[in-house]
């Protein structure tokens, strides 16, 4: 494997990592500017990353190692899982250990970390969100990995670099009724996933609502800051997937240190797109009421079984 493959996954883990806190910003400026405000900068979620991490950590008194585990955790799951996905290039050193279920398992650890660490607290708050996040993870990460699952049927294999290298070949793939219905049921699970709206809010503290916030309320200082910051880069990282499976041109195919850099800023011009999208349709968008939650990506979870179905059925026919 040549230097190239070694750089494009310090690249992604880079990227990923520093411009997490910068997207999480863009999207707040551009809900902010469609609202009539004015904003507080893209950079801001930096600045609270730098006030939290010059604050002394608080530990709740009773808590295990669960708590004290859960944001290193987070945040080192997220950052295999985002050396593993192709975000820049299919061409990597760990490209053949890119397995679908691999990365979702990723997803899910770093998930239940979180509500371990609520549990943990044993505090209601805590319980009740930790409660939610797993009722909403029952069905976020089957519909993640049932979604992915239609596409590698054409494939052949569950190896996403492999299922990136056959869409950009073929790309008639990704406007067949498989592509659309798959698209669909995974652009509800990111928003599950992530805790956007109308799934939830990541601006409330309402405790009739709260699902992610409630887990980490008894967080502070350098543990929150790794909180937020695996949070922002569990969105970068599964907005960079939908991306690269459904719009994955410009990602770099072979060892060439143009075809990188031509890759990663094209990753950066799709994410920012994909989070201003996002940004714009939560302006008028609502929250659903949470028992309506599980409709909803039982829903999604239909759409990826139709999508699996339907690619068996086109896989037959040719």
């Amino acid at each position: 494997m040549s230097a190239v493959g070694y750089a494009a996954v310090a690249g992604q883990i880079v990227v990923v990592g520093g411009g997490a806190p910068l997207l999480t910003g863009w999207m707040r400026q551009v809900r902010a500017r469609l609202e009539g405000r004015a904003g507080a900068g893209v950079l801001q979620p930096w600045r609270d990353t730098r006030k939290l991490l010059r604050k002394e950590p608080i530990t709740p008194v009773g808590t295990g190692p669960a708590f004290r585990a859960a944001p290193a955790l987070l945040v080192a799951t997220t950052v295999v899982a985002t050396a593993l996905v192709p975000l820049l290039s299919t061409d990597t050193p760990v490209s053949s250990h890119a397995d679908l279920i691999v990365v979702v398992a990723l997803i899910a650890l770093g998930t239940l970390a979180l509500a371990l660490a609520g549990l943990d607290t044993g505090t209601a708050f805590g319980g009740m969100g930790a409660s939610r996040e797993m009722t909403v993870a029952a069905l976020v990460e089957p519909t993640i990995l049932v979604a992915v699952f239609a596409l590698s049927i054409p494939a052949g294999t569950t190896n996403i670099p492999a299922i990136v290298s056959g869409a950009v070949r073929e790309p008639a793939r990704l406007a067949s009724p498989v592509g659309l219905l798959a698209t669909a049921a995974l652009a509800v699970a990111v928003l599950a996933e992530t805790g956007r709206i109308p799934v939830d809010n990541p601006s409330t503290h309402l405790e009739l609502t709260m699902i992610h916030e409630a887990m980490v309320l008894e967080y502070a200082g350098p543990d929150l800051a790794l909180v937020e910051l695996g949070a922002q880069m569990r969105l970068t990282l599964l907005l960079g997937l939908l991306s690269s499976l459904f719009v994955p041109w410009g990602i770099a195919g072979n060892a060439s240190w143009s075809a990188l850099l031509v890759a990663l800023v094209v990753f950066v011009v799709k994410v920012a797109v994909l989070g201003a999208v996002l940004a714009a349709a939560e302006v008028f968008w609502a929250k659903v009421r949470l028992f309506r939650v599980p409709e909803l990506l039982a829903g999604s979870f239909l759409l990826a079984l139709l999508a699996v179905t339907a690619s068996y059925f086109m896989s037959g026919e040719s």
